[in-house]
């Protein structure tokens, strides 16, 4: 009967981690944000966000994430119609995309309530360009089912990288503005639940 209990026993926690392991994660997207500042005259800084996100991370560790960039919202209309017009260009590159490989083994160790900082190397799919970056994320087990991953520090993207740089001089000029910079700091925290 002992010998019973123990298989019994190994079985189960075999069963749980074989679950465990082959977890998939969705990104919520009303609970996750992506952030970006635009900086004008020189030292006027306001916050952005996009609305529509999706995404997941796979058992294996692949990560993306889908930018809806027509839900690009700046708290001003006629300023969202622009950048989805002249900017993004969303007629043609309606989606921004990032990809990148996290480590499975690593995610799958984390206990509830920790947190794990790594950095990933990923890629910025954009208004048709591609550009690797590197970002730097803390990864916490919010609950058995519920990750967080938060930028731990911004990640800083030049327009003229993704030929971007023509759409923020329009800008500035149906503005009237003197200046826009064309770095712009990127923010992000993103929740994603278990599927499994």
């Amino acid at each position: 009967m002992k010998k019973m209990n123990v298989w019994l026993s190994t079985l189960g926690f075999l069963l749980v981690s074989s679950a465990a392991s082959a977890t998939q994660w969705q990104i919520n997207n009303s609970e996750s944000q992506i952030n970006f500042i635009s900086t004008k005259k020189v030292n006027i800084a306001e916050v952005h966000q996009f609305d529509k996100i999706a995404g997941s991370l796979s058992e294996s560790g692949e990560f993306s994430v889908s930018i809806d960039l027509a839900s690009v919202d700046t708290g001003v209309e006629i300023r969202d119609s622009r950048m989805k017009e002249f900017l993004f260009n969303i007629a043609d590159f309606p989606k921004a995309v990032i990809t990148a490989k996290l480590p499975p083994d690593e995610i799958k160790q984390l206990e509830v309530g920790q947190t794990k900082p790594l950095s990933v190397d990923g890629m910025l799919e954009l208004h048709g360009q591609k550009k690797a970056l590197t970002f730097e994320v803390l990864v916490t087990k919010v609950a058995t089912n519920e990750l967080l991953v938060v930028s731990a520090h911004p990640v800083i993207l030049n327009a003229d990288d993704y030929e971007l740089a023509a759409g923020v001089e329009k800008l500035r000029e149906l503005a009237g503005l003197p200046n826009i910079s064309h770095a712009v700091p990127v923010n992000f925290y993103l929740t994603l639940n278990a599927t499994n």
